[in-house]
């Protein structure tokens, strides 16, 4: 991980986007990170769709509650899920 402040950043943006390789930049201001630059040449669909949701403040806020929840002991077995779930035919 190399950290960049981005009041220093002496080169346009996409110019670190093309010199990425496996590690990401994370632009600080201050001390206070504010975005990251990360290379997405090997990824498929389903990791952009992982990133877009990790970044979506209302999903996050789902799995909190969920992990909070989960934490608190509120969660099913698998039998109690099948049962929850269970679709009529």
């Amino acid at each position: 991980m190399i950290t960049l402040e981005i009041a220093q950043a002496s080169k346009p943006l996409s110019e670190y986007a093309k010199e990425l390789r496996d590690e990401i930049i994370v632009l600080m201001s201050g001390s206070e990170p504010v975005a990251v630059i990360v290379s997405l040449k090997n990824v498929d669909s389903l990791d952009l769709e992982l990133l877009s949701l990790s970044a979506n403040p209302e999903f996050m806020e789902m799995i909190e509650k969920a992990r909070k929840e989960f934490r608190n002991g509120k969660k099913l077995s698998l039998e109690e899920m099948e049962r929850e779930f269970q679709t009529v035919d």
